[in-house]
């Protein structure tokens, strides 16, 4: 089983000491703003989860990326618990790429490899585009 440790570090601030070893700085008072907070962190690691799968797949299918960026927004409930009520991802992709082979690791990251995708799918919909910009 995997730990994380929080603590409190004053105000509406924490420090996560992740299952890694990793300290994470966290805000919840947006009016402070001192460090992201948990929604926040969840998008990153959205985004985190399925570029990852994408790299690997577009590299085994021998497609010459060369950057990617992946900008993930989100809408939230208006009443607590205010989660997620809908997701989307936008890829931008640069390099010689096939349409066929981005729209294939885009699918096959969102529909079985990620598994933050898999998880926040079950409060939200998830939806995604792609633009690929030659090299």
């Amino acid at each position: 089983m995997q730990v994380a440790r929080v603590r409190w570090a004053g105000a509406e601030q924490f420090i996560a000491l992740s299952p890694s070893g990793h300290a994470v700085p966290l805000d919840c008072d947006r009016e402070t703003n001192t460090a992201p907070g948990p929604m926040e962190l969840l998008l990153a690691a959205l985004g985190t989860c399925t570029a990852v799968d994408v790299i690997s797949i577009l590299k085994k299918k021998r497609q010459k990326l060369e950057s990617l960026e992946i900008d993930v927004s989100g809408e939230r409930a208006k009443e607590p618990p205010t989660v997620w009520t809908k997701l989307e991802l936008v890829y931008k992709l640069h390099g010689q790429l096939e349409d066929k082979a981005v729209r294939d690791a885009i699918t096959l990251s969102q529909e079985k490899y990620c598994s933050v995708a898999a998880m926040l799918r079950k409060a939200a919909p998830i939806t995604f585009r792609y633009e690929i910009h030659p090299a």
